[in-house]
């Protein structure tokens, strides 16, 4: 049999009140338990002297019959000083996931070719008007008669 000391979720929904236990390790986490050694209320501020209760005689007995802790409560146990917590590094914490990346990637490439298409659109109408500038005017045709006087009425 493992033990473990660990939290117990307590309180209502929304509102988590958690107890400090002893269990099983193979016990469910809100189920049975051996003892109960303190509470944590995560509501209260984090300067507040409630948030956190242990009974550290009882702490010290179980750590000493070979009770580990999780994480959590471990954080908690170094804040009390009654175990050390060593610093963690987590390297890629900040990075993206795979698919992230991947869908980062083809934004970029998707944009890239919106650019480079409008940029081949602007040059072909650039060209088109440079054409349309360097071609001659359009001479009028022979057989197109000038507008005569016969649209407008006559004045008398």
């Amino acid at each position: 049999m493992s033990l473990k000391i660990r939290l117990a979720r307590a309180g209502a929904k929304k509102r988590p009140y958690y107890r400090i236990v002893v269990a099983d390790s193979r016990s469910p986490r809100d189920g049975r338990y051996i003892e109960k050694i303190g509470t944590y209320d995560p509501l209260k501020p984090r300067d507040s002297a409630e948030r956190i209760n242990l009974v550290v005689e009882r702490v010290k007995h179980w750590l000493s019959h070979g009770a580990q802790p999780t994480d959590r409560v471990l954080r908690f146990l170094d804040a009390a000083g009654l175990m050390k917590r060593e610093a963690r590094q987590n390297p890629s914490k900040g990075e993206w996931g795979k698919k992230r990346v991947e869908r980062e990637e083809a934004r970029k490439t998707a944009e890239e070719e919106k650019v480079k298409a409008a940029a081949e659109a602007e040059k072909a109408a650039a060209e088109a008007a440079a054409e349309a500038a360097a071609a001659p005017p359009p001479e009028p045709d022979a057989e197109e008669e000038p507008a005569s006087d016969t649209d407008q009425p006559a004045a008398e």
